[in-house]
């Protein structure tokens, strides 16, 4: 790789003295993408190879990133070399930045490393001003093109470099629109949009207190530093922590000759996917829009029209554009998003990356390219996001639901979702974060509404279209989506939206049907999922490379049976305290725990057993084949009691109302009982196998169940594969006893030999983990219970910190990320790796697995996968992602 190929760590220096900050386009290629941006490197990637793109330069990330350590102070000498390379680009085009004759326009982009759709900041037109605007007028033989341009770009360079408010100037427009009475921005003359611009300049004076700058240098400057500071932005720091984008790899900016699609009939911007980003499907997929610029189109200001409209309007643009995206796509071998212009019949590529999917379409493009002989399956497995297969198991409508819609737009993201309404993204953000389901209802939705969209169960616009920032965003977050439903009337302050004569308000439910561009008045049901012959292939493909097993923690027949259909190879974890919460039976756990003497207490057991052992048959009915592990119950009891403080009120409330006689009596005597069993820190006190220790017979009870379960199961034809374990020891004594109760409980119902089982306990105590050669002396295989064992080991009450002060030590940087969600790698993770170390000095070859929720976390998996650990297992709707995960490390390997 080339010292500039070498990105951040190896860029060329200037002088000996720093690295460079600033390459002509030129310069660049698709393997400088640390360092010039995703945009950047795209661009002189497209130059490379023949395709036409405006001339330019990027000032890199690493210039955005000095200049955010340095608390927005720029880096020395950078501005010098902006200055040097401009000088350049002006040879180089014959034209002066903001000349008074043949003046050079520039579009101000950014363009981070790892694509953000919206996130952040754009200028076009810069250079532009009362002396260019007159000679850009002569030059292109349209005064009202070059005063498009002016108006265009005191809105933008106002609201993103100056700090106005974006409504300031949209009143505007939509104010002279009303006096002239005209509907679109396009039917305003060349005196309507002189006009707009003096008073877009009265708009910024009165909220910034001075005039614009007119030298088009310092706007270059100024405007270079807005789009460095939008990395930071609110909105930008919400999309990177929703998709796993570091903080800490800046923007880079590019600046680029206009080209101008509002020039007039021939010329036009569009945007395009090589293959359609909904479904996968290879088919022409994007949208243009004549006499317009690109913001327009994702914007959602104008209803773009389909691209295949373009072919009657500019034939010869079309059919360039359509040899472009193959060309690109062949060449990247991957599906491309594209933003091209046409200027005057003349077609200009501005972009292209690596278009946003659907789960379904990641699937499908990455079965089809193999197919194709594009790609190969270990790189169509690398590309493919773990965390977006959940996407494919979320519910849909029943197709023969009969219902009729409330409105119909653009079916612009999968899916179906149900909420109620709401017209604001801070209020779906507040509901949502509450737990409310919520439908996120705009005219169209703008990078500051991210934090609401990612609340919301679906998104609704009334304008914009199937490349808009609301279908754009939703669709790469897997939220259904319905853009431009053109009859919705939205009433912001009435919170209200009205269709026809019917009239919803916020609290209303609607049901939005990303798949059709339906939406529905109320809640209509949904169906589950369907594994797709894409799924099974592309899945089949990652079960092929990975060594790690994966399990599935499933408590239930139903769950098991699901978890088998998703691909899991057993149960990893099964909760048997889960099992006694069911109404029914409650009353009997409840009479085993208040049972005085020993024979109630075995009494009450005789009637759970039973119960127990119907669990366990469905389970392994379910997975027959295939090992189960059921680790005895661990809970405290007392959580299967009333709460303290409501049997205490419960009894107080009896006494004050001068009941006596048995009512009071038993209300008191469960209250001596809940007292009794109540700890201050029960998390930490007799559960797990102190409390089976201390009441064997529960245990005792449960391994009757399980051994009965599987011969019964075997008596009809099926193979059990039964593994016990043991929760919560510390003490290698502790697991010594209580192998002893379920050994000899076992032998009393299984002749000897009879039934291979397997006695292993969970790891998720620290000193579990550091006198894991004395506990593996007793066990048969280790599962680590990364939940406890997280909690245990940083000091921290999950339900507790998640609700309190957690999500601001990860917001600051004070932990990478939630230790729930992802492993500690250097606490938690150091751990699991003495664990394993030290039971494998004492067995040889011992089983070890992982069971809590970071079985399903990709980053976690590249851990466990290191350590060398047999399997993981997590809840059924994330085994596909940790299967695929699993392949990649291994790949990575």
């Amino acid at each position: 790789m080339s010292d500039q190929a070498a990105g951040v760590t190896g860029a060329s220096t200037v002088g000996g003295a720093r690295p460079r900050m600033v390459y002509d386009l030129s310069e660049g290629g698709a393997d400088m993408k640390p360092l010039l941006g995703g945009k950047g490197a795209g661009v002189a990637e497209m130059i490379r190879i023949g395709v036409p793109v405006p001339d330019g330069f990027t000032v890199t990330t690493q210039a955005c990133v000095a200049a955010m350590e340095a608390g927005g102070v720029w880096p020395d000498g950078l501005w010098a070399e902006i200055e040097a390379h401009l000088d350049a680009f002006e040879e180089r085009t014959g034209r002066r930045l903001g000349g008074a004759e043949r003046p050079l326009l520039v579009s101000v982009r950014s363009g981070a490393v790892v694509s953000m759709p919206g996130m952040m900041d754009t200028i076009l037109n810069l250079g532009i001003s009362d002396e260019s605007v007159v000679a850009l007028a002569e030059e292109s033989g349209s005064p009202r093109f070059a005063w498009d341009c002016y108006r265009r770009f005191l809105q933008m360079y106002g609201e993103v470099v100056e700090g106005v408010p974006a409504h300031a100037f949209s009143d505007e427009i939509a104010a002279l629109k009303n006096r002239r009475g005209v509907e679109q921005d396009t039917d305003l003359t060349v005196e309507d949009l002189t006009e707009l611009v003096g008073t877009f300049r009265t708009v910024a004076r009165r909220h910034t207190g001075e005039d614009l700058p007119t030298d088009p240098r310092e706007q270059l400057r100024r405007a270079v530093r807005a789009v460095f500071a939008s990395w930071d932005t609110p909105r930008a720091g919400v999309y990177r922590r929703a998709h796993g984008i570091a903080d800490d790899l800046g923007t880079a900016v590019n600046v680029m000759q206009m080209v101008f699609g509002n020039r007039g009939d021939t010329s036009a911007t569009g945007v395009c996917f090589t293959r359609n980003p909904s479904t996968g499907a290879k088919e022409l997929y994007g949208e243009f829009l004549v006499n317009a610029q690109g913001e327009d189109v994702v914007a959602g200001i104008r209803t773009p029209r389909p691209l295949a409209e373009m072919e009657q309007v500019l034939p010869g643009a079309y059919r360039e554009l359509l040899d472009t995206m193959a060309r690109l796509e062949q060449h990247y071998g991957d599906m491309q998003d594209i933003e091209f212009t046409v200027d005057d019949e003349h077609l200009y590529l501005l972009q292209t990356r690596t278009g946003k999917r659907t789960a379904a379409a990641a699937l499908k493009v990455a079965r089809d390219l193999v197919a194709e002989g594009v790609i190969d399956r270990a790189t169509a497995l690398r590309r493919l996001e773990p965390g977006q297969l959940d996407q494919l198991l979320h519910p849909g409508l029943d197709p023969d639901h009969g219902r009729t819609p409330l409105t119909r737009g653009l079916n612009a993201s999968p899916g179906a979702g149900v909420g109620r309404l709401v017209f604001d993204a801070d209020t779906a953000a507040e509901r949502g974060a509450a737990g409310e389901p919520v439908v996120l209802v705009r005219w169209e939705t703008t990078p500051d509404d991210i934090h609401g969209v990612i609340a919301a169960q679906a998104v609704v616009t009334s304008h914009g279209g199937m490349t808009s920032h609301a279908a754009v965003v939703a669709r790469g977050m897997g939220k259904p989506c319905v853009a431009g439903a053109g009859d919705l009337r939205i009433d912001v302050e009435a919170r209200t939206v009205s269709v026809g004569g019917t009239v919803l308000g916020e609290d209303d439910v609607v049901t939005v049907d990303g798949s059709t561009g339906a939406v529905y008045a109320g809640a209509l049901d949904l169906v589950p999922p369907q594994v797709t012959d894409d799924f099974t292939e592309v899945l089949g493909w990652a079960d092929d490379v990975r060594r790690l097993g994966v399990r599935a923690n499933a408590d239930t027949g139903p769950d098991a049976a699901k978890a088998r259909e998703l691909g899991a190879e057993g149960i990893g974890l099964c909760r048997t305290e889960h099992m006694f919460m069911d109404a029914a039976r409650l009353p009997v756990v409840q009479a085993m725990i208040l049972a005085e003497e020993p024979a109630e207490r075995a009494a009450a057991l005789d009637r759970l057993l039973p119960m127990q052992q119907a669990d366990f048959e469905e389970i392994f009915t379910a997975m027959s084949g295939l090992p189960v592990t059921i680790r005895l119950i661990d809970p405290p009891l007392h959580e299967f009691l009333p709460d303290l403080v409501e049997q205490s009120l419960l009894v107080q409330r009896l006494e004050d109302a001068g009941t006596t006689g048995p009512e009071l009596d038993d209300a008191r005597t469960l209250l001596a009982h809940v007292k009794r069993l109540s700890e201050m820190n029960p998390m930490l006190g007799t559960r797990g196998v102190r409390l089976a220790l201390l009441h064997p017979e529960i245990a005792q009870m449960q391994v009757r169940a399980i051994a009965r379960a599987a011969l019964a199961v075997r008596a009809r034809g099926l193979d059990p594969h039964v593994e016990i374990m043991v929760p919560l020891v510390g003490f290698a004594e502790e697991l010594r006893r209580m192998r002893d109760v379920v050994v000899s409980t076992w032998e009393q119902e299984v002749p000897a030999g009879d039934l291979p089982y397997s006695v292993g306990t969970m790891i998720e105590l620290p000193r579990a983990a550091l006198v894991a050669d004395a506990v593996a002396e007793h066990a048969d295989f280790f599962s680590f219970g990364t939940n406890d064992l997280t909690q245990t080991t940083v000091g921290i009450s999950r339900d507790d910190a998640e609700g309190s002060f957690l999500h601001t030590y990860v917001d600051a940087g004070v932990v990478p990320d939630n230790p729930f969600a992802s492993i500690d790698v250097d606490g938690v993770g150091e751990l699991v790796r003495i664990g394993v170390a030290k039971g494998r000095t004492t067995t040889p070859g011992l089983k070890t697995g992982v069971c809590g929720e970071h079985g399903g976390d990709p980053a976690s998996i590249a851990l466990f996968h290191e350590i060398g650990l047999d399997y993981v297992s997590c809840s059924p709707y994330r085994v596909p992602i940790a299967r695929l995960a699993a392949a990649q490390v291994a790949l990575g390997d």
